[in-house]
């Protein structure tokens, strides 16, 4: 099950479904398990109930902000839409939707309630992913205080960005690690890709990045190849690849790290779960999380 769900008391039904028809949703009567049983599958949630019913229910299931649902509570009434977790990750917008019901949303994200544009509504508009997500407190907090600027660069280029810098690129689902012999050549790494991306049945269109360490920073053929396939190719520090938890052994602790591939897909993808651990490509490695 993906896509939007309602959930209300019977008594309530009514008004439920009314709300369940305007966003073509499922509507499910309350029971004690229930937002058990759809907070991993559902995209949207939507709860036509008291607010501390549905903190006292999704408590246990919280988890980031970036995978959990967006949920908004409806007063009983129809009064008020409050998007409660993942506001600025479609809870927001799922508030606005029900103004032709005559439900006033009620904003809180800080960005929004001054009405200034947070990362991730810059990233809705501009059809992109946040790259970094862990940026985005730092640059919605300058947000708040400032104006941000936003640089449009059109590759092929090198992006060297700080803690404070949120990156966008295109949206997509897998991040491909790369590993690489020296002096390897762009037809080598294109060929990897490509055998690599067809045997999981992935387009690459699927693929909104590929990372490896920034010790190959100046491997030509692999930034050729990466910029052949118009998508962008991110070099991750030392202290970033060695964070993550690869579960292959690897060669490359002779130059302190704890792998290349694994690491550095697992460190830019957004649900950290590998589809395909390393492989050799002749003078290629390669990983693909998701």
């Amino acid at each position: 099950m993906t896509g939007t769900v309602v959930i209300a008391f019977p008594r309530s039904s009514k008004y439920a479904q009314k709300i369940a028809d305007h966003l073509k949703a499922t509507y499910y009567p309350y029971d004690p398990e229930i937002f058990s049983r759809v907070f991993a599958s559902a995209d949207r949630i939507i709860a036509l109930m008291a607010t501390g019913i549905v903190v006292r229910s999704i408590a246990p299931l919280v988890r980031d902000k970036w995978v959990d649902p967006a949920i908004v509570v409806v007063s009983p009434d129809l009064s008020y839409a409050i998007p409660l977790i993942g506001g600025h990750h479609g809870a927001n917008d799922l508030a606005r939707e029900l103004v032709p019901l005559g439900i006033r949303p009620v904003i809180t994200t800080a960005t929004e309630a001054l009405g200034k544009e947070a990362v991730e509504a810059i990233a809705v508009k501009e059809q992109c992913e946040v790259l970094n997500r862990e940026s985005t407190r730092h640059v919605n907090s300058a947000i708040l205080e400032t104006d941000v600027p936003v640089h449009p660069i059109n590759g092929p280029a090198v992006v060297i960005a700080g803690p404070g810098v949120s990156v966008l690129t295109r949206k997509g689902k897998y991040v491909v690690g790369i590993g690489c012999r020296k002096g390897v050549r762009s037809g080598e790494v294109m060929s990897a890709i490509g055998q690599a991306l067809a045997t999981l049945g992935i387009a690459h269109d699927d693929v909104f990045v590929y990372a490896t360490t920034v010790k190959k920073l100046h491997e030509r053929g692999l930034a050729d190849a990466i910029n052949s396939l118009s998508s962008g190719l991110i070099f991750l520090d030392d202290d970033t690849v060695n964070a993550q938890s690869a579960p292959s052994s690897s060669k490359a602790g002779k130059i302190g790290l704890a792998g290349v591939a694994e690491p550095c897909a697992i460190a830019i993808s957004k649900k950290k779960e590998l589809v395909m651990r390393k492989t050799v490509y002749g003078k290629v490695t390669l990983a693909i999380a998701r």
